[in-house]
């Protein structure tokens, strides 16, 4: 496996890979860099037999807050509906892997964050973590598949609550939510996963990989079509008034002013 600036991999002797990303000094934040290595990670991982199990967390006291929006959110590509399409691409690696995946939620997890954490098979959060789909916040629309994670896991109302809020949740709420599979001690989230993941590696790789893909194609539409919709409401916005107030907001480090424009 490559070698790359913003991840840290592992492999165990039983087939547990670990991703851990790699920059604590920004919460975590998805740098370009970090988007184009997931990216490749991702890709490698699926056809990699010799992984049976796929965890994701962050270093520090961090799982991911999200895009990094210090440079405005935008990336160096022409324009916004092609870096739309990558980030789906992204995501839709991940949701494709035929290894069954767990989110090892130790801290924050907001926006692409806390939705990359909802595009894994299982989540696991410790008692200090934090979740967040902050996009509104940001002048922006839900994305990095959370329009199609969030109703699945949590149902429609409660959906709309945390996406139209934008509010953060602490670990015990989330569980209240059903939007994670357990809450354990912060000291013992290591081992539980460990466990978690022990077992996922002596089941049968196949059957696992068809169950989790008849399971994800069990209720429509699918997730691509999702990303699509995703793309194209996230592009109207980075064209508006409201989303430039709201990161210049952010980085000014005070509350942003909309006008609908």
């Amino acid at each position: 496996m490559a070698s790359y600036e913003t991840l840290l991999t592992d492999l165990s002797e039983s087939g547990v890979f670990t991703l851990t990303m790699n920059r604590p000094e920004k919460k975590n934040a998805i740098s370009e860099v970090m988007w184009n290595e997931l990216d490749d990670l991702f890709k490698k991982l699926r056809h990699d037999t010799s992984v049976r199990v796929v965890v994701i967390t962050g270093a520090g006291d961090g799982f991911c807050s999200g895009a990094d929006l210090s440079d405005g959110g935008r990336d160096s590509r022409p324009h916004q509906l092609a870096a739309m399409r990558s980030i789906s691409d992204i995501v839709m690696s991940l949701h494709g892997l035929p290894q069954p995946t767990i989110a090892k939620v130790n801290g924050v997890a907001a926006g692409a964050g806390c939705n990359m954490a909802l595009a894994c098979d299982l989540i696991v959060a410790s008692d200090r973590a934090r979740f967040s789909e902050i996009f509104a916040k940001r002048g922006l629309s839900v994305d990095f598949g959370g329009s199609w994670s969030l109703p699945r896991l949590i149902g429609i109302h409660k959906a709309k609550e945390l996406a139209f809020f934008a509010d953060i949740i602490d670990a015990a709420e989330a569980e209240r939510f059903g939007l994670v599979n357990r809450v354990v001690p912060a000291d013992e989230l290591e081992a539980f996963v460990a466990g978690w993941a022990s077992r996922l590696c002596q089941s049968a790789p196949i059957a696992l990989a068809q169950t989790k893909s008849l399971l994800n194609r069990s209720i429509g539409p699918s997730m691509s079509d999702a990303l699509d919709a995703e793309g194209a409401a996230q592009t109207v916005n980075f064209a508006t008034e409201d989303t430039v107030e709201a990161l210049l907001a952010f980085r000014e480090k005070r509350d942003p002013e909309f006008f609908g424009r």
